[in-house]
């Protein structure tokens, strides 16, 4: 199955409410839009964070577990999942290992989240995601999207955002030389990019899954860069989902 023959969303996602929000379990909660999430989920439905390391405490409404991804336990039950696992190849040390994330971690958390009861899916994939692609970065992160599409949940979301914008030195990250490069670059002349190719606000990503997720559309949904522009702009405007 090639990632790109996934349906692609036929409008925005409808505006949520913290209301909305469901039971969840959330991996890759360190990174930017892991941290976003979290930033956006006010409770008092439980999210269920799992992580490699134990990390500062979370908010009430959030339980933290320290797991292995290479060999998870049976998950809390939820109703949601939200898989922000990723890395580079740089940072894993060798095309081996950036798989191991980036393709094993997350199939191995969509299926546990089947075990826990998930019924929708949202997982950060990237712009230019494509397993048939010359590129083993985007070629990985294709053969996910269709591994994960076929894990049967009954809405799955996925988001192929451009360089993601945010802090990575507050959260203990180091930097990432391309990324930084390419928002150094682009910011003088963003407003003259096209949104789809934009460097976008991890929180922009967060608000579009969340909302996604509540609207539970049946099926895959893709959502691209430029639709998480739009939408997580005006969902800013609005304080929703979260007082974040």
């Amino acid at each position: 199955m090639r990632a790109t023959k996934t349906a692609r969303s036929a409008a925005l996602p409808a505006p949520c409410t913290p209301a909305q929000l469901r039971p969840a379990l959330l991996a890759g909660a360190s990174g930017l839009v892991g941290r976003a999430l979290r930033a956006q989920w006010p409770g008092p439905q439980p999210l269920h964070l799992l992580v490699r390391r134990p990390m500062p405490e979370a908010a009430p409404a959030q339980r933290m577990h320290v797991v292995d991804f290479a060999a998870l336990p049976p998950l809390p039950h939820a109703e949601w999942g939200l898989c922000c696992l990723g890395t580079t190849l740089k940072a894993a040390g060798s095309p081996a290992a950036f798989r191991e994330v980036d393709f094993d971690a997350v199939l191995a958390f969509a299926r546990a989240c089947r075990g826990a009861g998930v019924k929708r899916l949202a997982v950060v994939s990237a712009l230019g995601a494509d397993s048939a692609s010359a590129n083993f970065y985007n070629r990985v992160k294709g053969e996910m999207e269709a591994a994960v599409a076929e894990v049967g949940f009954a809405s799955t979301v996925i988001a192929r955002p451009s360089l993601l914008t945010g802090d990575r030195g507050a959260l203990g990250q180091p930097a990432r030389l391309g990324e930084a490069l390419g928002i150094a670059l682009t910011r003088p002349i963003a407003g003259l990019i096209p949104k789809a190719w934009r460097p976008i606000e991890a929180a922009r990503v967060a608000r579009a899954l969340l909302c996604a997720l509540a609207e539970g559309q049946p099926g895959v949904r893709v959502l691209s860069s430029g639709e998480m522009q739009t939408f997580g702009a005006a969902q800013a405007a609005n304080g929703s989902p979260a007082k974040a």
